[in-house]
C-alpha cells in the first residue's frame, strides 16, 4: 500500500480482541504498515496469533473469562502504564468492558466494534459497561443496518449520539483465498450433484429449519442436495427434521469444519437464510469470494453486501417459498448462476477490499486523536 506523508506522528492504538480473524489480523498489520503504532493484545490459541507474533504486533496474550475479569483488566492496565496510547479498539464486549475499567482516569480514546444487531438496551445494565458507557468515543459498526439499528435505540430522553456511529465495513482481500474446492464425495454427496449449501452455528436465528423445509417444497424434477456445515450436527429436531423430508438421503451434516471456505467453494449455490440479527456474515462473503452465487435473507447487513438479482438473491426471511424459488432459478438458469457468482466475487474484490477497512479505520483514529 502506497501512503503520503502524514503531516505528524500517528496516533497509538492498543488493540483488543479475542481469537481474531483474518480480517482482524490484516487490518492491524495494515494500520501498522500505514505508519500507526498499533499493538495488540489477544488469545494466544487463536489461528492467527502466530503471525501477528511474527511481525512484532502482540503486547501480550490475553484470554478474557468474562466482562468482569480482574486478571484481563490489570494486564490491559499494565501495559497501557507502558506506553502512552491514544487508542483503545476494543473488539468485543468482554474486552470493551475490561478496557474502559483498565483505562478508568485516563484521556485515552476508546473504539468499540459492533458486528451484529440486538443484545443492548439502555435497561441492561451491561450494555452500560460496554457499548453505552459514557467514555465511548466511536462505536464502528460492521453494516449500516447495525449503525441505524443503534441510532434507533431509545429510552426515554436516552439515546446514541449520532457522532459515535460509525459504519466500517470488515475488508477481504481475494488473495486470502486460495484454497481448491473439497471433494464433496467425503460427505456422500454424488459427483457433479447440484448443492446448497449453508454454513453457520447451530442458533435458531440462522434459519436452518427454514432452508431444510424450503428444499422440501422444489419441484420433484429438482434433484439438489443440502450440505449444513457447522455444529448444527448436534441439533436432534434438525436431524429429526431432515429426516422426516421426503428425501433425507439430500441432506448432509458435516459437523464443525475448518475448512468451510472450500466446501462452500465446491457448492453450487451458498444460503443463509437467518431470521433476525445477521450483521455482515463472514460466511457469505467466503462463498462470493470463491465466485458462489449467494441467497440470503433480506435481514441485517446482508442486503448491504448482497445486491438482489446483480450479486446474488435476497429473499424474505421465513418465507420457504420465496426461498425455494430462488434455489430452483439458480439451478434452472446456470447461466444467470453463474452470472450472479462472477459479479460477486467482483463486489468483494472492488467494494469489501481490506485496504478500504485499513482507511477508514485509520482516518477515524485521527480524527479522534486530532493527530496525524
Amino acid at each position: 500500500m502506497t501512503n503520503s506523508q502524514p503531516d505528524g506522528p500517528l496516533p497509538s492504538v492498543l488493540c483488543l480482541t479475542d481469537a481474531c480473524d483474518r480480517p482482524e489480523t490484516e487490518l492491524f498489520i495494515g494500520l501498522r504498515d500505514a505508519g500507526f503504532d498499533v499493538d495488540v493484545m489477544c488469545n494466544p490459541k487463536g489461528r492467527n496469533y502466530q503471525r501477528l507474533l511474527d511481525e512484532g504486533m502482540v503486547a501480550r496474550p490475553m484470554a478474557l473469562r468474562n466482562r468482569f475479569d480482574k486478571d484481563g483488566t490489570a494486564a490491559i492496565r499494565d501495559q497501557l502504564s507502558e506506553k502512552a496510547y491514544d487508542v483503545i479498539h476494543a473488539y468485543n464486549p468482554r474486552a470493551l468492558a475490561c478496557g474502559l475499567r483498565a483505562s478508568r482516569g485516563t484521556n485515552i480514546k476508546v473504539v468499540a466494534y459492533r458486528g451484529v444487531i440486538g443484545n443492548i438496551s439502555f435497561l441492561n445494565p451491561e450494555s452500560w459497561i460496554t457499548f453505552l458507557h459514557p467514555r465511548v468515543s466511536k462505536i464502528v459498526c460492521v453494516a449500516d443496518a447495525i449503525k441505524d439499528y443503534l441510532a434507533d435505540l431509545r429510552c426515554l430522553w436516552m439515546r446514541i449520539p449520532e457522532h459515535k456511529l460509525q459504519r466500517i465495513y470488515k475488508g477481504h482481500d481475494l488473495a486470502w483465498y486460495q484454497a481448491q474446492p473439497a471433494d464433496l464425495t467425503e460427505f456422500d454427496v454424488p459427483e457433479g450433484a447440484f448443492v446448497v449449501c449453508c454454513t453457520g452455528r447451530n442458533s435458531p436465528r440462522k434459519g436452518f429449519d427454514v432452508l431444510i423445509r424450503a428444499m422440501e417444497e422444489l419441484p420433484d424434477d429438482i434433484e439438489a442436495h443440502l450440505l449444513l456445515v457447522g455444529d448444527v450436527d448436534k441439533n436432534e429436531e434438525l436431524r429429526s427434521l431432515a429426516g422426516q423430508s421426503a428425501h433425507p438421503e439430500r441432506i448432509h451434516f458435516t459437523g464443525f469444519r475448518t475448512d468451510a471456505p472450500a466446501i462452500a467453494a465446491a457448492s453450487s449455490v451458498f444460503v443463509l437464510p437467518s431470521t433476525v440479527r445477521e450483521g455482515l456474515p463472514r460466511a457469505v462473503i467466503e462463498a462470493m469470494v470463491y465466485g458462489v452465487p449467494p441467497v440470503v435473507t433480506r435481514v441485517g447487513g446482508m442486503p448491504e453486501l448482497v445486491e438482489d438479482g446483480v450479486s446474488g438473491l435476497v429473499v424474505a426471511p421465513r418465507s420457504t417459498g420465496e426461498l425455494a424459488s430462488a434455489i430452483e432459478r439458480l439451478y434452472r438458469d446456470r447461466e444467470l448462476a453463474a452470472s450472479l457468482g462472477r459479479a460477486a466475487r467482483e463486489r468483494i474484490a472492488r467494494d469489501f477490499h481490506t485496504s478500504q477497512t485499513v482507511r477508514e479505520t485509520g482516518d477515524l483514529y485521527k480524527t479522534l486523536t486530532g493527530k496525524g
